[in-house]
């Protein structure tokens, strides 16, 4: 284990080497021994997080706010509208200031093209660890909620896992790539044979499946794609379907000098592919002990049927609900 992760910045679970993560994961599993036992684990007594969110949220800011109550801290719930970033401070000067006021600066900036920015940007100024919440590219709090799921229902050695991310269709709005993006990263550095499926117009950013790769031929694990739901159910031993928007069909700069079209033409494409579904049929192509999983909230009856999600031989949902509170005590605990 890493004895020392104090002041490390939690952006993306790539900075993190895989003895780093298996710390993490090592405390979570503690943390959540401990609070099923009702013990108590204040290891930051007295400190401070500053929570900025930029979008709505329901397991990351109560994973959060609740996770800093137990670990003996307080959180402060932001947003911008209670902050001078509604009069255009620079996140700079807000890092800064924050820093010097606390222990720990986590923030959600979802809006792509930006959102990553302003977080590396607080990062390089601020004199405390700053996590990301969530943005344009990554979800690191996610990935380590969902890895953590995984080894409690399949065991540390998760090499030759066969698990498929797939795009489903939802109405709600264009979801950022984050989730599956870290997923695609994270997952094969555990050996996990990953397959992302999607139709041809919503991919992931190139330059994440790139790394991606890189991350699976040292560690083992292996990447497909492919165009067809169907095939990639096929002896799945966990299913993920998860809407994201196109993004990754343009370039930034080009998405955001074109930004209503860019969602016209997403929209459009959108409405090809109801069918993308994970329902009793589909689930069936998978394993016979296959798990379900996902981020949520989820669009019932357009990215999985009720009769699915609700099953629990099959979904483990809100245990991996559950993990986001255990995995982000772990990162708080080591870096505050």
């Amino acid at each position: 284990m890493v004895s020392n992760l104090k002041g490390k910045h939690f952006l993306t679970c790539d900075d993190w080497d895989k003895q780093e993560l298996d710390t993490v994961f090592e405390t979570a599993f503690d943390l959540k021994k401990k609070f099923a036992l009702e013990e108590p684990t204040r290891y930051l007594r007295d400190k401070t997080l500053f929570m900025i969110f930029f979008e709505q949220s329901t397991r990351t800011r109560n994973s959060m706010e609740a996770g800093m109550t137990q670990l003996g801290g307080h959180a402060h719930d932001l947003t911008a509208d209670k902050m001078q970033l509604s009069h255009g401070e620079a996140p700079k000067d807000t890092a800064i200031i924050l820093s010097r006021m606390g222990h720990g600066i986590a923030s959600r900036n979802c809006f792509y093209g930006i959102g990553n920015e302003y977080l590396n940007e607080m990062a390089a100024y601020s004199g405390k660890p700053i996590m990301s919440l969530q943005d344009d590219i990554y979800h690191p709090f996610q990935g380590l909620a969902d890895q953590m799921t995984i080894f409690e229902h399949f065991g540390r050695n998760t090499k030759g896992l066969k698990v498929t991310v797939s795009w489903a269709y939802a109405d709600t709005h264009s979801k950022p790539l984050s989730v599956p993006q870290t997923q695609l990263l994270l997952f094969p550095r555990y050996g996990i044979d990953l397959t992302i499926a999607h139709p041809k117009e919503f991919p992931l950013s190139q330059n994440i499946i790139d790394q991606a790769e890189k991350n699976a031929q040292a560690s083992g694990g292996s990447i497909r794609f492919t165009n067809d739901m169907d095939e990639g159910f096929e002896g799945a031993h966990i299913v993920i379907p998860k809407n994201w928007g196109g993004f990754g069909h343009y370039g930034v700069q080009e998405y955001l000098d074109n930004e209503e079209a860019c969602k016209k033409e997403m929209a459009e494409n959108l409405a090809k592919y109801k069918s993308w579904i994970c329902d009793e049929k589909r689930i069936k192509l998978a394993d016979k002990n296959v798990k379900l999983m996902h981020a949520l909230p989820a669009d019932r009856g357009n990215e999985v049927t009720d009769e699915i999600l609700d099953n629990p031989d099959i979904s483990i949902v809100f245990d991996e609900a559950e993990n986001r509170l255990h995995t982000a005590k772990a990162i708080m605990a080591l870096t505050m």
